[in-house]
Parts: C-alpha cells; sequence; structure tokens
C-alpha cells in the first residue's frame, strides 16, 4: 500500500513541468564523473537512510529525478549561511549538491543574480505561482515581537518575521534548516538581545526541524526526497526533528563508544588517550545528550566529523545548545545540571563504568557456570 502510493504520487509530479528542462540529472553526473551505478548506491544509501524498505530504492531514485517539479523557496533570517554553504560549497560536488543544483530553486539569495527590488518582486512572483506547492525553507533565527524591527530586510523595509508569515501561507512543506531556524540557535543565546525565536513560533503552521551548525546535506536533501514521495511531512521526535535522521544519539553510534564501555577517556586534549581514540566524555563530548547521525554520514565529504577528528560533539541539534551545552571542553558533570537522576547523568559512571561492566559479565559467566553445572547434574 505505501509503495504503491509513494508510485503513484511520483507519476503524479512527473505530470508537472519541470524547472531547469534543459538538465538531465544522469548527463550533470556524469559530467562530475559519477556513474549510474553510484547514483543507485546513493539511491540505497538515501533508502536506508530514510528507514525505507530496499524494495523502495528505485522509487528513491526517481524521486530524485522528479525532483526538478517540486519548487523550493529558501529564505535567510539572522544566521550566518553556513547551512547553505554546507549544501552548495562542496570541494568535490556530490549527489546531494547536484540535485540541489538542478532542483526547481525559485528564491535563494545567497545564489542569485537579483537584488534590491528586482529580488523582492522575484519571492513575491513564485510565491504567487506555485502557491500551495511549494517548499518553504527557512534558514536562521527570527527576532519576535517588540523588536521584530531588529531584522529587517530588503528593499521594501519588510521584517524578517512578516517575511516569513507571507511565504508560508502558500507553503505546501515548511522546513527549519540549520539549528538557528529550529531552535533560535546562537541569536537565541543568553541574554537574547534581538528577541530571537525559531521559525514554528513565528507562524501557525506545522514545521519539521533540520537542526545542526550545520546539518549534513543528506539531512537537507532527505527531506525533500521524502516529501516527494509521499507528498506530506515525516515523522518527528518530541522536538519537531525527522526521526528518520535524529532517532540515534550520537553516543549510540560512536566510534569512541567501546573506550566509553571499557572506561577509557582522553583526560586532557593531546595526552596518550587523545592518541590512542579513546572517549571525549571527559573533555566535553556530548554525545550521550545529542541526537543526529553525524557518525553515519559525517562531513567534508563524508570523511569526517568531529569527534573522528579528535573535539567532542557540542550538542548543536539540541534545542538552546549554547546556554544547555557551554561550555563546550568541560563535561555536563562538571556543570550546574538538573536530571532526573537527582543531578547527575551519564557522568554519573563515566569514572566506573568500565569496572561496571566488566563485574556484571564475571557475575553473567558465574551465573551461566552453576546453570550448565546444575543442568549438566540433572
Amino acid at each position: 500500500m505505501m509503495y504503491q502510493r509513494a508510485k503513484e504520487r511520483l507519476d503524479s509530479l512527473s505530470g508537472l513541468p519541470a524547472c531547469n528542462a534543459d538538465k538531465n540529472l544522469h548527463t550533470e553526473l556524469e559530467s562530475k564523473g559519477i556513474s549510474r551505478r553510484d547514483f543507485m548506491k546513493w539511491a540505497g544509501a538515501m533508502t536506508a537512510a530514510l528507514s525505507l524498505p530496499a524494495s523502495f530504492v528505485p522509487l528513491t531514485a526517481r524521486a530524485a529525478e522528479v525532483a526538478n517539479r517540486l519548487p523550493v523557496i529558501w529564505l535567510h533570517m539572522a544566521e550566518c549561511t553556513g547551512c547553505s554553504e554546507s549544501l552548495l560549497r562542496t570541494e568535490d560536488p556530490t549527489i546531494d549538491s547536484i540535485l540541489f543544483d538542478i532542483i526547481n530553486l525559485e528564491y535563494h539569495e545567497t545564489i542569485m543574480a537579483a537584488s534590491g527590488h528586482q529580488a523582492e518582486q522575484n519571492l513575491e512572483n513564485a510565491i504567487k505561482k506555485h502557491k500551495g506547492n511549494y517548499i518553504l525553507m527557512v534558514e536562521g533565527g527570527i527576532p519576535k515581537g517588540g523588536s521584530e524591527y531588529f531584522l529587517t530586510i530588503g528593499a521594501h523595509g519588510r521584517t524578517g518575521a512578516q517575511e516569513c508569515r507571507d511565504a508560508a501561507a502558500g507553503a505546501a512543506a515548511i522546513f527549519s534548516i540549520g539549528t538557528c531556524s529550529s531552535y533560535g540557535g546562537v541569536q537565541a543565546a543568553a541574554p537574547n538581545p534581538t528577541n530571537a525565536h525559531p521559525l514554528d513560533s513565528i507562524i501557525s503552521k506545522p514545521v519539521i526541524k533540520v537542526p545542526g551548525c550545520p546539518p549534513s546535506e543528506k539531512n537537507i536533501v532527505g527531506n525533500v526526497l521524502y516529501f516527494a514521495l509521499f507528498g506530506k511531512l515525516p515523522p518527528t521526535d518530541a522536538f519537531g526533528r525527522p526521526t528518520w535522521a535524529y532517532q540515534h544519539r550520537i553516543h549510540d553510534l560512536c566510534e569512541r563508544r567501546g573506550h566509553f564501555d571499557a572506561g577509557e577517556f582522553v583526560q586532557s586534549f593531546g595526552d596518550e588517550g587523545a592518541k590512542n581514540g579513546y572517549c571525549l566524555y571527559k573533555v566535553g563530548c556530548k554525545g550521550p545528550y545529542t541526537f543526529n547521525n553525524c557518525s553515519k554520514l559525517r562531513f567534508n565529504s563524508h570523511t569526517s566529523w568531529p569527534i573522528g577528528a579528535g573535539h567532542g560533539c557540542i550538542g548543536c541539534s539540541e534545542p538552546n545548545f549554547w546556554d544547555t551545552m557551554s561550555p563546550f571542553e568541560r563535561p555536563l558533570g562538571n556543570t550546574p545540571f538538573h536530571t532526573a537522576f537527582g543531578g547527575y547523568g551519564a557522568d554519573k559512571t563515566a569514572d566506573t563504568v568500565g569496572t561496571v561492566i566488566l563485574a556484571a559479565t564475571a557475575v553473567g559467566i558465574a551465573a551461566h557456570a552453576v546453570v550448565s553445572a546444575t543442568q549438566k547434574a540433572k
């Protein structure tokens, strides 16, 4: 049933006019040295990332091929443009970035030639032309209330909040791209002088949050593919993040997890433990508290990520991480932090976790030996 609905959805999209019709996805891929085989491997990886069965691989590939039928409007609020840069400024173009090059990107201030009145006219025209059918992506925190005018945009002097409200009214799907748009980001950190807020507190429509500073390109493109496949927003966790990308903690899938379980920790940057790749929890890693798929997708053409490079996770995909996770080189155990465990979190066992696990293993082995001896005696 789910497969058939997705197939019918893609058939419907295929009948819509294509943007960049002169560009063929596979021709563009081949010009960058990416073969059809590589493309299908990518489709398989994206299908798995979206938690879909292997039978959906051909549909995921087709969704990428018809993605240029989905108009996208991308707005910039109070931010550094790092989320756009992570997707567009790749050293070796990936399938994700190439896909975004040929997608129907109706408005994106970073890459468009127009400015001033012409740019604003382009935005207004896109909203009217594709009303009810476009995907809205917003990057950056947004001043709200009495300080809304702190973010004033364009030739007509509209506030960022008003621009978001106008664009959201006709959107078929809305995504907050990056932690700033998802939770306010550094703009909303104490004392939050501009009264910056996340997108979902500015508008009244459902918003899918894609946090990270920045989020990986696959977490951005994956949501476009999901909407192309099913015509609806993906399931989310309690903080509005798509579960297909944010269902696991960094700690659960970390390459250094074995060292944590063995009680082997870096005590200070540059020590022998750091050279041996030990767990970074004691030098501030927030992996046990952070939900994301960085360890699987990685950055820099999928070659590395912060923990792999030797620095702990700073929790950038969590709400208010600038206030709750800092100082970034100090564990939360050394920071006043109330938890359900009487003020103790994962740090409670950091010094003894290896001993506890080994002791439990020993008890288990002993118990197994006793049961085996009893069964043999019987």
